[in-house]
């Protein structure tokens, strides 16, 4: 596969790392405004190019959309109309949505949205369960870390979280929605409260308690920082006759034998790679299982998990939830 890498940040090398991983023999071309950056990644083998348009005459066969979610919607439309199958980010905001759908669709081309979460060994033993329970269930889940912990390398200043249409808080629901709706179904009822608690110099709230209803009754209790000092997840999903914890990493994963009155460990991974620049919650595997995903997807070997449609609903809840119009 001849693959282009659109953004060379932290998360554009993670992709380059990873698609060697997946073949060996793939050609990896990159691109980028910041000289540094592409310097950086013509140390790791790779070509570079300033501009999509000098990229595109390479003919890639896929590109990966890595830069700041804002600047998505114009790179998409212009690879779109180079006819390249598209995998990008998270986009967190709709710019767009219906004209690339529908270039998508016109050139034949594969229109893939990331959503790491889906991929999680945990998230599909969760989803099995909850899927297969048979009584009403109800979940309380914590996601929170400190918003200059996420990039220890560089101001949290400098990267697309400080800005108010893509703030840190609105990427933890970014990630964490998706798999929620698809777990215990779409939402009837939403009613939110946010406020500021740090001296962080953003201008956007930085704690979010939200309570959801799902159209199939099942109640929730989400809470959403970029305060905590340790990065967590805390979940649980109960109802009668099931418990389930866990805190966001495959060793912490657990279902509860009603019989035994005992937490029971669920193992949901042979082996997992985590990049130790970030928080434990953050497992390498289901970053190479969507990529393979978007492979098989342009072979037409398989379905996407995730989708713009799909997305549109998400952000839909998501611009609710900050009280957005």
């Amino acid at each position: 596969m001849k693959a282009l890498i659109v953004g060379l940040g932290s998360m554009g090398k993670r992709r380059i790392r990873l698609l060697r991983g997946i073949d060996k023999n793939a050609e990896i071309i990159g691109v980028d405004t910041n000289p540094e950056r592409r310097a950086q990644v013509e140390e790791m083998g790779c070509k570079t190019y300033r501009t999509i348009e000098e990229a595109a005459a390479e003919k890639p066969e896929a590109a990966f959309v890595c830069t700041s979610p804002v600047a998505h919607y114009p790179i998409i439309k212009d690879l779109l109309s180079y006819k390249i199958n598209t995998f990008t980010e998270l986009n967190l905001v709709s710019d767009g949505y219906e004209e690339l759908m529908s270039a998508a669709k016109e050139n034949n081309t594969v229109l893939f949205l990331s959503s790491t979460m889906l991929y999680r060994g945990e998230i599909n033993y969760i989803q099995n369960r909850v899927k297969n329970f048979d009584k009403p269930v109800s979940y309380i889940y914590h996601i929170g870390q400190y918003l200059p912990d996420w990039h220890p390398w560089e101001s949290y200043k400098n990267f697309f979280v400080s800005n108010k249409r893509t703030n840190g808080c609105r990427e933890l629901f970014g990630i964490e929605l998706p798999w929620i709706i698809e777990t215990f179904g779409k939402i009837k009822e939403i009613y939110s409260t946010a406020d500021k608690m740090t001296d962080l110099e953003i201008d956007f709230p930085d704690r979010f308690f939200v309570t959801i209803t799902h159209e199939n009754g099942t109640k929730g209790i989400l809470a959403i920082d970029v305060v905590s000092p340790k990065a967590v997840r805390n979940l649980e999903v109960f109802g009668e006759g099931m418990h389930i914890f866990w805190e966001g990493n495959p060793k912490t994963l657990y279902d509860f034998n009603v019989e035994t009155k005992e937490k029971e460990f669920i193992n949901t991974y042979e082996s997992f790679e985590h990049d130790s620049r970030y928080s434990d919650n953050i497992v390498e595997n289901a970053y190479v299982d969507e990529m393979q995903n978007f492979i098989g997807v342009i072979k037409g070997l398989e379905q996407p998990k995730y989708s713009y449609e799909k997305d549109l609903y998400t952000i839909k809840i998501m611009d609710e939830i900050e009280g957005i119009k």
